[in-house]
């Protein structure tokens, strides 16, 4: 016993979650702040409607009405609804490109990333490790074959290589040293447990040594577990003989530390296989008295008989070189982490197509452990490899990056990855390799382990970034008109054009009816070409209000203008705002078009041009029939009437209706080249 509760591994590991407060998400944070603000200024405006309007000597129950439909036109009481349908609908998207978001909010804050810290093995490669030369008794060996299959032979200068002592003691090393083992399913060779450690069976079978030869020979006694403090794994074996010996397998460092050996050629050797991709392991024994059961980091301290290296490749996925191109030429920082050594990484990064200024700039763990917080923020900014890191380092470069203002999205499988996945904006698991407490600490996991898959949610997380902005860019206009034409009608004591009960009308159902489908607009063809937004971008943006201005004065001027034609022409109030109503949809309708993939497609196809598929748009062609639909028995049944005040209206009515939505067509180009969605 050395450690109980919080003093232990698993203890420390609890105390720095309990520590990472969730951060909440860029957009939780936008949302909240101009939740307040718009609070603030309607309860402003309504206080002033009253305050002038009891002053001006009208009636206190008359502006109290006025007051409350103000407050009602200026609340966007659809868009927390059209928020999370619009989430929800990121998170079927991302799902289906295997990546299920856990969190919300996680959906839109991925799009924001300005910096994705990848895990190498399995997510940026395809995590089939194939040991491709051997260095051992001074000798390089070459060994032929793909994955885990034994097919494939041992090779020195290009003719078959005896197996000598000191090249079976290096495969036999890999073979007792090892958790693994591997299966035939369907003709297709498995690894049941670490594809390092399955790379090293199958190098072993090649030269006819089985695991289960081994264990007959040299059987198991007691063994050190691989911990990425230490860089190795060590197991102890009766030989059968008057001694026992213990096999160690781990990082070059970790080895040779242990070892009386010339370092220098060693080093050279494996430098020279790093520089070739490869994952270089180190193998060594020891022989101990016959009478030792047990085995402690003590007994390796010193003493180690070196017996060789192992070199791996680990290919890159195709796909990922991909993916990882796209993050780039969406201005989004690729950094790669592993515990590789760091030549490896460094050419593993190049062939990915991780550069930054055409080098593969790297750290390792020991130069970031003595870098100071300055320092090691300088040094992420400029870095996009960091090798030999170990996991409690992941936390620390998270807030190195967090520093600097970045969107920060993590990858981690372990549970000593788990504070760092909490600490970065969007924690992303792996779902297969993954443990349950890096799965628990996490936004979101990756079901296929797959670094493209993280591009494809970055994508799906800007569609919904820019469906929201559309969303809002629809409802507020109309609010802001609403809530105009009723402060200025309270203020110089005219008839209301709009009464609060048909504002409610229009923001909860014709409102939601035309946004919703919003949320299912596909992405365009520019939305990976873009730089990530500024993270510190309020969410209306100055090019945003500048819209919603422009908007909201049109529509106040069709409202009240609408409503003011007809009440002077009929004296008839309840068919004044009833035309007012509509001619104030078919605007919205109009402006809906601007702003939605239907409006492009359908200028494309007048000008023989390749559209979006029909399948892609159709929730926004419902949408309009819906509202149209509505605003039929809004006006036309007998019911509606009673309960809204409206009136029925005669074709030539809904004709003029139509009318003055025509200038809204000028009006949304001009304001769609002011703020641009695509």
């Amino acid at each position: 016993m050395v450690a109980t509760a919080n003093e232990t591994e698993i203890g420390q590991i609890s105390r720095s979650l309990d520590s990472q407060t969730d951060l909440s998400t860029p957009l939780s944070r936008k949302f909240a702040k101009f939740s307040h603000t718009l609070l603030y200024i309607i309860l402003a405006l309504a206080a002033l409607t009253l305050a002038v309007g009891v002053g001006q000597g009208q009636s206190l129950a008359g502006m109290f009405e006025a007051a409350v439909a103000l407050a009602v036109s200026a609340i966007p009481e659809g868009l927390p609804a059209v928020v999370t349908v619009t989430l929800a609908i990121g998170v079927n998207r991302m799902a289906r490109q295997h990546a299920i978001v856990r969190k919300l909010p996680a959906v839109e804050t991925l799009g924001g990333a300005t910096v994705i810290c990848s895990d190498k093995t399995g997510t940026l490669t395809e995590n089939q490790m194939t040991v491709q030369e051997i260095y051992a008794g001074g000798q390089c060996y070459q060994v032929s074959g793909i994955g885990y299959s034994p097919v494939g032979e041992i090779t020195s200068a290009g003719d078959a290589a005896q197996i000598g002592a000191d090249l079976q003691d290096c495969l036999i090393a890999g073979l007792a040293c090892n958790d693994s083992h591997l299966e035939e399913d369907h003709n297709r060779w498995l690894v049941i447990g670490d594809p390092t450690e399955g790379a090293l069976i199958a190098a072993a079978n090649k030269a006819d040594f089985y695991p289960a030869l081994i264990a007959q020979s040299f059987p198991r006694i007691d063994s050190i577990p691989f911990e990425s403090e230490f860089q190795y794994m060590a197991t102890l074996h009766d030989t059968s003989d008057q001694a026992h010996v213990i096999y160690v397998k781990g990082s070059v460092e970790a080895i040779l530390t242990r070892c009386s050996i010339n370092q220098n050629e060693v080093k050279q050797q494996v430098e020279r296989m790093a520089e070739e991709g490869l994952r270089v392991l180190a193998f060594a024994k020891k022989t101990v008295p016959q009478s030792q059961q047990t085995i402690d980091h003590d007994d390796i301290e010193t003493g180690l008989i070196f017996l060789g290296l192992q070199g791996m490749i680990d290919p890159p996925r195709t796909e990922a070189i991909a993916a990882v191109h796209s993050c780039q030429s969406a201005g989004i920082q690729v950094k790669m982490i592993t515990g590789d050594h760091v030549t490896t990484a460094k050419a593993i990064a190049q062939r990915i197509g991780l550069q930054r200024a055409g080098q593969a700039n790297a750290y390792d763990g020991q130069q970031l452990a003595q870098m100071n917080d300055a320092e090691l923020s300088q040094a992420v900014a400029e870095s996009v490899v960091f090798a030999r890191v170990a996991p409690a380092q992941k936390l620390r470069l998270v807030e190195a990056l967090q520093s600097r203002g970045e969107i920060v999205a993590m990858t981690g499988d372990g549970v000593n990855d788990a504070p760092a996945l909490r600490k970065a904006d969007i924690g992303i698991a792996m779902a297969g390799a993954g443990t349950d407490v890096a799965r628990e600490a996490a936004d979101m996991l990756l079901t296929d382990d797959n670094f493209a898959s993280i591009e494809a949610a970055v994508e799906e997380g800007r569609t919904v970034y820019q469906n929201l902005r559309k969303a809002i860019a629809f409802i507020l206009p109309v609010n802001g008109g609403e809530s105009m034409t009723i402060l200025i009608s309270a203020l110089f004591a005219r008839d209301l054009p709009i009464l609060s009960l048909q504002v409610l009308w229009l923001n909860m159902v014709n409102s939601i009816a035309m946004t919703v489908p919003l949320a299912f607009e596909p992405k365009s063809d520019g939305v990976m070409q873009r730089s990530p937004r500024n993270p510190r971008e309020p969410l209306l943006s100055r090019s945003l209000i500048y819209r919603i201005l422009a908007i909201s004065v049109f529509n106040w001027i069709l409202i009240f203008g609408m409503f003011e034609w007809v009440r002077q022409s009929t004296g008839d109030l309840p068919l004044a705002r009833t035309m007012a109503i509509q001619a104030l949809v078919a605007g919205r309708i109009v402006y809906l078009l601007s702003i939605s993939q239907l409006g492009i497609a359908l200028i494309n196809k007048l000008r023989g041009r390749k559209t979006v598929p029909f399948k892609d748009i159709r929730a926004i062609i419902f949408g309009i029939v819906g509202a149209t639909t509505l605003q039929i028995i809004f006006s036309q049944w007998g019911v509606m009437n009673a309960l809204f005040g409206t009136a029925p209206l005669n074709l030539n009515q809904w004709l003029i209706c139509l009318l003055p939505a025509l200038p809204m067509i000028p009006t949304a180009l001009l304001v769609n080249q002011i703020d641009r969605f695509d």
